[in-house]
């Protein structure tokens, strides 16, 4: 972002323009910049109408702006468009896979791999799945530094059905080498199922060089708007995956006797979809590749490094995953010595400064790092140095209170 800025990006982020806001939680919901919000505001003044369904020009414009979001998502991660699936969230997608693959393939005596730096969204899945076919969920380990244990990972892939993987720790902000983990899988014929919620808005991602199996994210942590996600697969898995849900929109014909399954992506998009979230979803994919994924990588990087300096300033600060940005994605989470995050948090938020405080749905991870909850900061493009001081000299108060 040599030539655009992050304060040049602030001043697109309605939200931020409250003064006072340092805005840390990108990793739970983005902001929303004005051309996503003039997107979907222009389809429903302009455009109006469902999609896919009427002839008359209003319906065959919207149905251009949802379907040409979809081509232009799909062809910016190098992806097919025919397999690229929206659904309302990451976790929706995953539990299309989990639910509508795995019952099909999965059964007694069968091993699914899960790391232990899941999000509860590739964990919960795959654990009902798991007592649902009487097979087993294996953990693959982390190191203490917070990496993917590879040498783990090598000794239990070979007979193993599934492995649900996260390219980007939401705790962490450990950055798994997904090209090589996908690799060993695919030698040994193992299905990956990979969660890029954390990739997709920080990373340059290209799928088609990757070739996962099943690869989910959402539009809220990508400067999309709520109630959208994506799901990408091999032609041949959708094609085997049953629907999650059924009704009008997704089928080929339906009968008394019999009802067929549209081709994908129709077959998982049931019912009327979230049209003008979709048209949003494309813009906030369009204003990304605007400003060049290198560009993003770059300076969220820089931000990291440097919150990771500052933070190792702070007394009693035990901070959690990689101490090498090169390693880490763009967050933070620690704890501090004597003081519930919950409090942590409370006291940054008197200060404008916004974190979360909490598990961040990851028990397993948290029962592995020794820690009921951490306090967790991450950033976004529009992220400075001066909100990581704010968020530094926030937590010199909190060690003043607690002291």
């Amino acid at each position: 972002m040599a030539a655009t800025t992050a304060l040049d990006l602030r001043a697109q982020f309605p939200t931020l323009q409250r003064e006072g806001v340092a805005y840390l939680d990108s990793a739970a919901t983005s902001q929303t910049p004005e051309p996503v919000l003039a997107a979907m505001d222009d389809y429903y003044r302009h455009h109006r109408a469902s999609v896919h369904r009427g002839v008359y020009p209003l319906a065959a414009e919207a149905t251009d702006l949802f379907e040409g979001a979809r081509t232009r998502i799909a062809a910016r991660l190098r992806w097919p468009d025919r397999d690229t699936v929206f659904t309302r969230n990451a976790t929706e997608a995953i539990n299309i896979v989990a639910a509508g693959w795995g019952r099909r393939h999965v059964g007694p005596g069968d091993r699914i791999l899960v790391t232990t730096m899941e999000h509860h969204s590739n964990f919960v899945p795959w654990w009902s799945l798991a007592k649902e076919a009487g097979a087993e969920l294996v953990e693959v380990p982390i190191d203490d530094e917070g990496l993917l244990d590879l040498d783990a990972l090598d000794r239990l892939l070979p007979g193993a059905k599934v492995l649900a993987v996260a390219h980007v720790s939401n705790v962490l902000g450990t950055i798994n080498p997904i090209a090589d983990i996908l690799a060993r899988a695919r030698a040994h014929g193992v299905v990956t199922v990979v969660d890029g919620s954390q990739a997709i808005p920080q990373l340059p991602v290209d799928l088609g060089a990757l070739d996962p199996d099943f690869y989910a994210w959402t539009g809220h942590k990508a400067y999309g708007p709520t109630g959208v996600g994506v799901l990408h697969g091999r032609h041949d898995l959708l094609l085997d995956t049953e629907p999650l849900i059924g009704g009008g929109h997704m089928i080929s014909s339906v009968s008394f006797e019999e009802v067929r399954w549209a081709a994908p992506p129709t077959r998982f998009e049931a019912g009327t979809g979230a049209i003008a979230e979709v048209i949003g979803l494309g813009a906030a994919s369009d204003w990304l590749g605007g400003i060049g994924m290198d560009a993003v990588r770059a300076h969220e990087h820089d931000i990291t490094a440097y919150a990771l300096a500052r933070l190792g300033e702070v007394e009693d600060l035990t901070l959690h995953g990689p101490r090498d940005a090169d390693r880490r994605g763009a967050l933070v989470s620690f704890a501090v010595k004597g003081v519930h995050p919950h409090d942590v948090s409370e006291i940054l938020g008197r200060r404008g400064v916004c974190v979360r405080a909490g598990h961040h749905c990851a028990q397993p991870l948290m029962r592995r790092l020794g820690e009921s909850a951490t306090t967790r900061a991450s950033f976004g493009v529009h992220t400075t140095r001066e909100e990581i001081d704010a968020l530094v000299e926030g937590l010199g108060e909190v060690r003043r209170i607690f002291a």
